[in-house]
């Protein structure tokens, strides 16, 4: 299992937008990948609703997990934009 711990970089937070732009990315990837607050259950994130209730505000590390390297440094790297830009 890949792991990639990052902070979230959307102003707002992980809310509608950036959660439904990472959830179709993974679901684009065609890899599951989990999204979790430090040692908090993980999320699907292929599932905009999932990840909305992580209730993750700018800042706040996440964990992107999954089996795809590649695909986990992709998500992570979303994750850590400001996708309200």
């Amino acid at each position: 299992m890949h792991t990639v711990t990052v902070a979230v970089g959307s102003s707002i937070g992980l809310h509608a937008r950036p959660a439904a732009v990472i959830s179709e990315a993974v679901i684009a990837a065609g890899t599951p990948i989990t999204l979790a607050l430090g040692d908090g259950e993980p999320v699907p994130a292929d599932s905009a609703l999932m990840i909305m209730t992580l209730g993750a505000t700018q800042g706040t590390e996440v964990v992107v997990a999954g089996e795809d390297r590649a695909a986990v440094d992709r998500i992570a790297e979303l994750v850590a934009q400001d996708l309200d830009a």
